[in-house]
């Protein structure tokens, strides 16, 4: 940390990774400024100070760039949880969608233009699932919320004033603040936990991580008119069902699914389903093709593609999630248990292969054995534009890249989700 405190003008020509401001400083040097817009000029405050680069924190902005708005969360200066609300949603669907041209050409060599972005239906209340940080104080406070913008160890106390959650999954947020008694002693004890709320058609459902014990979850239900289950993490990643519905109700792509309170599925409902509606379309005729749906996590798409005649195997590691995809699944769908790097080269060849990877991509294995065995037509959904990047251009000359375009499920934040769709060559 610098120790100078000196004031300095500094001119933001661009956003950079995470919807962070990118300037110059007058000696050159690169800085990042959260919370700025291009044709900002502001007075910054060097916060941390590197031979060449800084960052920076905004002291006041004298001139205001094209794209800048009043930011709707009264809590946005201080908390980490949104990225770009000073920025009209337009201006961020613009930015998203010039990211993500920009990475894959400049790191995965592709001759394309800047792809589409659909926005999302919400741009404000979109999120079906929300985690926030319980810290218990000394003395018996307790602070609930997310964390400080700046100061990731400290955590900002917030309840219904936050417009990232749906409006039920905010009743249930404040409800449940107000009745997990003194201290929180209806929670496990110990000095942190972490509360991850899910939405469903039936009430939401509370998975708790960390601390020790089980509380009192019947008295959390109680308290909480909308909350339907109580659910602990286990050491092993497991979870444990403690009180209430045992599932997690969710109607997807026109399927009803039932989810334990781990179970995962796009935070963002009405953009979730136009991307995999899109994915649908892009995946064109299936009847009677072998398809390899590739970390398929509950299998929505697999088993949708299933219903369409085809004949799916997904791939899933987390045997919760198998276990879901696997249940009332419809002829012609099966899923399989393990590492898409272990099992996929005994399902290929194939029709068509999805794969929906974490955000740190392929596996290194993974895209030889894509270019090694004939795969007509690939569609690779991904969460972090820099690894698809790299893996486009792992795939070589064995696949040529048709439609890219982007879906925001995450307004305010710096993430995009994009589907990229290939043709197999001749192998």
């Amino acid at each position: 940390m610098t120790t100078d405190t000196a004031v300095q003008e500094v001119e933001v020509r661009g956003i950079g990774s995470g919807g962070v401001g990118v300037g110059t400083l007058p000696d050159g040097r690169v800085v990042f400024l959260p919370r700025t817009a291009p044709g900002d000029r502001v007075l910054a405050r060097l916060v941390r100070d590197k031979a060449r680069w800084a960052r920076g924190e905004v002291v006041e902005v004298l001139r205001a760039g094209p794209g800048r708005r009043t930011p709707p969360c009264p809590r946005y200066g201080a908390c980490d949880g949104c990225s770009l609300q000073h920025l009209e949603y337009g201006e961020q669907l613009g930015w998203k969608g010039r990211t993500v041209g920009e990475t894959l050409r400049r790191i995965g060599g592709l001759e394309l233009e800047d792809p589409p972005v659909e926005a999302s239906p919400r741009e404000l209340r979109y999120r079906n699932r929300m985690t926030f940080t319980l810290r218990r104080l000394p003395g018996g406070g307790v602070v609930a919320g997310l964390r400080e913008l700046g100061r990731a160890g400290r955590i900002l106390d917030v309840g219904g004033e936050c417009l990232l959650p749906r409006e039920e999954l905010s009743r249930v947020w404040q409800d449940l603040r107000r009745s997990w008694g003194p201290g929180a002693s209806f929670l496990p004890s110990g000095r942190e936990l972490r509360l991850t709320l899910r939405q469903g058609d039936r009430g939401a459902a509370l998975l708790i991580r960390g601390g020790r014990g089980d509380g009192r979850p019947a008295a959390l239900l109680e308290g909480a008119p909308g909350l339907g289950s109580v659910w602990r993490e286990l050491g092993n990643g497991t979870h444990k069902h403690m009180v209430g519905d045992g599932f997690l109700h969710v109607r997807w792509l026109g399927e009803q699914m039932e989810l334990p309170g781990g179970g995962f599925l796009q935070v963002n409902r009405e953009a979730g389903e136009a991307l995999h509606g899109y994915v649908m379309d892009e995946a064109g005729p299936v009847s009677e093709l072998p398809v390899v749906d590739a970390y398929c996590g509950v299998g929505v798409l697999g088993r949708a593609l299933a219903g369409r005649g085809a004949r799916v195997t997904g791939i899933e590691a987390d045997p919760e999630a198998v276990a879901v995809a696997g249940t009332g699944a419809p002829e012609g769908f099966r899923v399989v248990e393990g590492r898409v790097e272990k099992v996929l080269g005994e399902l290929l060849p194939a029709s068509l292969v999805i794969l929906n990877p974490p955000r740190t991509g392929l596996e290194d294995a993974v895209p030889p054995l894509l270019r090694g065995q004939a795969v007509r037509r690939l569609i690779y959904i991904s969460c972090e534009p820099a690894t698809l990047a790299r893996d486009l251009a792992r795939l070589g000359d064995s696949f040529s890249l048709g439609a890219v375009r982007c879906f925001d499920l995450f307004p305010q934040t710096g993430h995009i989700e994009t589907v990229a769709t290939l043709a197999g060559k001749e192998v």
